[in-house]
C-alpha cells in the first residue's frame, strides 16, 4: 500500500487542510476520470507531446530538457486576470502557485528549420519545444 492510500495519512492531510480553511478531496486510486478538468489538461498535454516527439530520437538529457521546457509552457498559460484593469496585462498562471511568479517560456524564433536532421542536438530540442508550442496554439488545454 502506498503512502497516499493509507487512511491515516489521508485523515492527517484532510485535517491539516481543514485547519487552514481548505476542503481537500481525494479521488479514488487509479481513477483519472474522477479528476475532471485537470486530468483533461494532462491528457491534452500528453497527446500533444507524443505527436511532437514522435519521430525524434533523443538522449535522456535532451528528453528531460524538452519535457522541462514543455512544463514551463504549460505552467505559463493564463488562468485568470490578476486585476480588472485593462492596463494590467499580467495574468495569474500555474507558475504563480509553483514559484510565486509567472514562468516565462518564450518561443525561440531562430530554430525554425523544417528538417530536424540538419539541426544541432540543442537546436533539435528547441525546435521540438517550438513545435509543441505551435501545436498548443490551436489546441485547447484547460
Amino acid at each position: 500500500m502506498s503512502f497516499m492510500e493509507s487512511n491515516t495519512e489521508r485523515e492527517k492531510i484532510t485535517s491539516l487542510c481543514a485547519t487552514r480553511g481548505c476542503d481537500f478531496h481525494f479521488i479514488p486510486p487509479r481513477s483519472p476520470h474522477f479528476g475532471g478538468l485537470w486530468e483533461a489538461a494532462v491528457k491534452s498535454s500528453k497527446h500533444l507531446l507524443q505527436h511532437t516527439l514522435a519521430g525524434a530520437s533523443l538522449t535522456y538529457e535532451e528528453l528531460e530538457t524538452a519535457a522541462t521546457q514543455v512544463e514551463a509552457i504549460l505552467n505559463s498559460r493564463p488562468l485568470t486576470p490578476l486585476s480588472d484593469s485593462p492596463n494590467d496585462l499580467t495574468a495569474l498562471t500555474p507558475g504563480h502557485f509553483l514559484i510565486g511568479e509567472p514562468l516565462i517560456s518564450n518561443v525561440d524564433p531562430t530554430a525554425t528549420a523544417n528538417d530536424s536532421r540538419v539541426l544541432t542536438r540543442w537546436n533539435l530540442v528547441i525546435h521540438l519545444k517550438n513545435e509543441f508550442w505551435r501545436r498548443c496554439d490551436g489546441h485547447v488545454i484547460t
